[in-house]
């Protein structure tokens, strides 16, 4: 009997486990994605999210030039993003490269962005990302922390009069590099 009872746990235990990584149903997953967007550009944003906990794919193709990712359902905690669709090679590509488990991420990305091999944006992109926690009864992110980024392609602390560490307002992440970015706090 023992056995059975044992069997029987780890069955249910298993089973738990599973569900509980499994992703949204597409629409969910929509709904709680475009919500790191300006609310203007929202209805026009192609969405991408998750068939299984590796597969990303096209849950909405958008008219617009946002491209917005669930959120992992392999994470801890509710994180979404939303990108300007130059963005969409460079950020497949990291996610490529973190599922391999290369470490160097930012080293690879470079070399293929100056020998042509990956296709990055030579003007301003911005990036919006939302984490918190999501309620989908209400369609509400609790603890709401927003990070707005724009992409400014080598840009320096120089070239924009932007201080290269945080100092409480705007100020420029990784001078110098292709993916330079204004880093942009939502007191909210």
């Amino acid at each position: 009997m023992r056995p059975l009872v044992a069997t029987v746990c780890l069955f249910v235990f298993l089973s738990g486990s599973l569900q509980a990584q499994s992703p949204p149903e597409a629409e969910l997953q929509i709904k709680a994605a475009v919500q790191a967007a300006p609310e203007s550009m929202r209805d026009a944003a192609t969405v991408r999210g998750y068939t299984d906990e590796e597969t990303i794919t096209t849950l909405r193709e958008g008219s617009g030039t946002l491209v917005c990712l669930a959120d992992d359902p392999t994470d801890d905690g509710f994180h979404v993003a939303c990108y300007h669709e130059s963005l969409a090679p460079f950020m497949r590509r990291g996610r490529e490269l973190r599922r391999q488990g290369v470490t160097a991420v930012d080293s690879v990305r470079r070399v293929e962005i100056e020998n042509g091999s990956l296709s990055y944006p030579d003007q301003p992109a911005t990036l919006y990302n939302l984490s918190g926690t999501y309620d989908p009864a209400t369609d509400e992110v609790e603890d709401a922390s927003r990070l707005h980024v724009v992409y400014v392609p080598y840009a320096t602390g120089e070239s924009t009069g932007l201080p290269t560490r945080p100092e409480g307002g705007p100020w420029l992440m990784e001078p110098g590099q292709p993916w330079a970015h204004i880093m942009i706090s939502d007191p909210k």
